[in-house]
């Protein structure tokens, strides 16, 4: 039996409870064996932007998912050069994990609308199946995808509705650098990682 792999990209910058929400979600609607939190190095969509460092982007991330036996760090995108691309990060992960893993790509019912602008977005639905947390104001747009993907899209790319949880990293810096609490937002120790590292200030 193939061994069933969440991938959670992002650049978890900083990761909080909704990552971690989501990532739980998937992994137990779909049985997953485990879910891999995988940081961008250099996320296409971010250049520009002043991110937090790569080795305190990676500390966050084991902090917060210390605990749960199902959640891992990859750092398969910190060790590779360029950009974070997910078509090379799924083609990496396939290489390495071989023909006894099926991957699930975890993500937002809004990014996969943007599937067929993704960089080979017929070969990453053939790589992997996307798993979709869809939103009520963001559902599936379904005409658009099939037009582009065909009908065995319907088996690639799967929903899953959760609860909303409205946190996001820029609420959770903006909070930060208007001297806010960021309590109940994340993990005490990430927010204590935060804090004592001075991040976003």
């Amino acid at each position: 039996m193939k061994e069933r792999i969440g991938l959670m990209g992002g650049t978890f910058d900083p990761i909080h409870l909704a990552h971690l929400h989501i990532a739980e979600e998937a992994r137990e609607a779909f049985a997953l064996d485990r879910v891999l939190f995988i940081p961008a190095a250099q996320p296409p969509h971010k250049q520009g932007r002043r991110i937090a460092s790569a080795a305190q982007r990676i500390r966050m991330v084991e902090l917060a998912i210390a605990g749960n036996p199902h959640f891992a760090i990859d750092l398969l995108e910190m060790e590779r050069k360029g950009p974070s691309y997910s078509w090379l990060m799924v083609q990496e992960m396939q290489q390495r994990q071989g023909k006894d893993a099926e991957l699930f790509f975890i993500t937002g019912s809004d990014s996969i609308n943007d599937l067929p602008t993704w960089n080979h977005p017929r070969d990453l639905v053939g790589a992997c199946q996307f798993i979709g947390t869809t939103r009520p104001e963001v559902p599936f747009d379904e005409k658009v995808l099939l037009d582009y993907f065909g009908p065995e899209l319907r088996s690639r790319i799967h929903e899953l509705a959760v609860p909303m949880m409205e946190i996001s990293s820029t609420l959770i810096r903006e909070r930060i650098a208007a001297g806010r609490s960021i309590r109940y937002l994340l993990p005490e120790a990430v927010a204590d990682y935060i804090e004592k590292e001075g991040l976003y200030q």
